[in-house]
């Protein structure tokens, strides 16, 4: 049966209304089987095609206006209607979710190949070759980005081939990251497709792409000085943009400058006090700063700006919880996700609670809940590893501890969880390395990056946290090694009237077994006002060490002296007088005939 070239035409503009209308009707699979037909239809002009290569166009005339969209531009106008059959099928598998099949449609794999495809030697965790290598690298893959020819495409199909790319390299990675596994998952899975500093070079350099670049970062808890600058600049021209103004307050809150977010975030409550957008990571600021009145502020305005919205019952639920009311802190976060089954906030938070409530089943569940909702979220990772060492699962919880420390690696309160688990397990060598990365890392943020973006740089930091120093003299005191456990318990006895020393960085040097010469001129402790922490159970309990390892050496003197300290403190109070009943007695010994 032949059809003359007018009966063609016809039948190609009823397969066009026919995708048209089965999309409207969310019919996708129909839908895709009429653009396939449709583009199967060879024309007068090319021969047929695979899909994936060269799909067939259609001529400018005899075009339903039902299916062209208006566009002011005559050029694109032009291409629009040049490639609607290839549109019209890309769509179809876009909305089947044939990610990479869309993609095809417009872009061949062997083009996107130079352009999108990530080299190993620039996948984290891998390690370059050399600088000579990878210069050769990088001038193979321009110049054959350069031999490619990028067809000439309109600005719609372009975008829909591009955003169908991005979209497959996300569902790969979910697949990836599936905790098929357990612990065996590695954890260094990526958005092949996608790589964010490769992609930003070739962005157009105008407002858009900052602004992109920024929302980006904040998305991936990236806090660096050329994203402050960056938004500085951008606040220069948007002085009161509501969504740039909880940037600069996101900003300090990942980098736990709490004071810093809480004035930003005062502003913006002030210049838009009808916006509830991100004030529920407000509300755990002040959670976190036990700052109840601010909170019942916030609550109440945002129950009488809008009740039933799911960032108005994560604040009610932090509110409560700040009152120890946990049962209905859970009511209303989970009334917050009846409103929005993807809030994050309220699935982390609800752990939290059923953490208090002693409900271990169903905080797992609702941590795993805000896992799936983002897999990049540490505060749930962090969740989850202490719900398992509740259970005294530590297996578990170390994984998922490091899974939070890969997120947070500058965070301190992370890096302490893993050290304190492995301790638990009996590896403390592991345990060792894990404590002194979190004294790197507390001086890291107590050099003011958080406020100044690293001002005072990285070797400069405050008292380092008792708890910890006592935690790694302990485990050295198991390894056997004395003379580390003495260091490290005088260490942690400084802290009360702060680091007025300076200490070597090789003393909390990660690998001490082959530190570089960098570390060896680093010092870590800071040279600006350091109060100290005062007297607390750890250098007390520090102090006593040191005055039961100077009676076992017969240091008489020096035993006195701390056991005296220790009968002023408040703390150990009748142990340190029975050591100095002692230590008295040994001294009395050599002087009796």
């Amino acid at each position: 049966m032949a059809l003359n070239e007018r009966e063609t035409a016809q039948l190609r503009e009823a397969l066009q209304e026919a995708v048209v209308k089965c999309s409207e009707r969310c019919l996708y699979q129909s839908a895709k089987w009429a653009a396939e037909l449709l583009t199967s239809i060879p024309t007068t002009d090319d021969p047929p095609e695979p899909e994936d290569s060269q799909m067939t166009e259609v001529p400018l005339e005899g075009l339903p206006p039902v299916v062209v969209t208006g566009n002011l531009d005559p050029e694109e106008a032009r291409l629009e209607a040049r490639e609607i059959n290839k549109y019209l099928l890309a769509k179809s598998f876009f909305d089947c979710r044939e990610y990479d099949r869309c993609a095809a449609v417009f872009l061949p794999d062997t083009l996107l190949a130079g352009i999108l495809s990530t080299p190993k030697a620039h996948l984290p965790g891998s390690t370059p070759k050399g600088k000579g290598k990878e210069r050769a690298s990088a001038s193979r893959l321009s110049a054959g980005i350069e031999a490619l020819t990028i067809p000439k495409l309109s600005q719609k199909s372009l975008f829909l081939a591009l955003y169908a790319k991005y979209m497959s390299g996300e569902k790969k990675k979910d697949e990836d990251s599936e905790m098929v596994m357990g612990p065996h998952d590695g954890g260094n899975v990526v958005n092949k497709q996608l790589v964010l500093n490769r992609i930003s070079p070739h962005l157009p350099q105008n407002i858009l792409s900052f602004i992109f670049h920024l929302h980006t970062s904040l998305e991936l808890y990236q806090s660096t000085p050329a994203l402050s600058n960056s938004l500085n600049q951008l606040l220069s021209i948007f002085p009161t943009s509501p969504f740039l103004l909880t940037c600069l307050a996101l900003l300090s809150y990942h980098t736990k400058d709490f004071v810093t977010a809480d004035s930003h975030f005062s502003q913006l409550l002030a210049l838009h006090p009808h916006r509830l957008d991100s004030l529920d990571h407000y509300s755990n600021i002040l959670y976190v700063m036990n700052l109840r009145p601010k909170l019942s502020f916030l609550a109440h305005l945002c129950s009488t700006i809008d009740k039933f919205r799911p960032e108005s019952c994560v604040v009610i639920g932090n509110y409560y919880s700040l009152l120890s009311s946990h049962e209905k802190a859970v009511q209303y976060f989970r009334r917050a996700l009846t409103l929005d089954r993807s809030c994050l906030s309220a699935w982390t938070l609800m752990g939290h609670e059923y953490v208090e409530l002693k409900n271990t089943h169903a905080a797992i569940e609702s941590y795993r809940r805000a896992v799936d909702v983002n897999r990049r979220d540490y505060r749930a990772w962090y969740g989850l590893g202490q719900t398992y060492e509740v259970l005294e699962m530590h297996a578990y919880a170390l994984w998922y501890y490091k899974r939070a420390a890969g997120l947070r690696p500058w965070d301190g309160k992370m890096w302490m969880a893993v050290g304190s688990c492995l301790q638990k397990m009996g590896r403390d060598l592991e345990g060792i390395k894990a404590l002194k990365r979190a004294l790197l890392a507390d001086s890291y943020y107590d050099a003011g990056v958080g406020s100044s973006f690293g001002s005072g740089g990285r070797e400069k930091g405050g008292s380092m946290d008792p708890e910890i120093l006592l935690q790694i003299a302990g485990m050295y005191e198991r390894l056997e090694d004395e003379g580390e456990a003495r260091a490290y318990m005088e260490m942690c006895v400084a802290q009360e009237e702060g680091s007025g020393d300076i200490f070597e960085a090789s003393v909390i040097n990660i690998h001490a077994d082959s530190p570089s010469s960098d570390d060896e001129t680093k010092t870590v402790a800071g040279s600006g006002e350091n109060t100290g922490t005062g007297v607390t159970a750890a250098t007390s309990k520090a102090r006593m060490w040191l005055a039961k390892y100077a009676m076992r050496i017969g240091d008489y003197t020096r035993a006195m002296q701390l056991a005296t300290e220790l009968c002023q403190d408040g703390v150990e109070v009748e142990e340190a007088k029975a050591l100095v009943r002692e230590v008295r007695v040994r001294l009395e010994v050599p002087s009796s005939p």
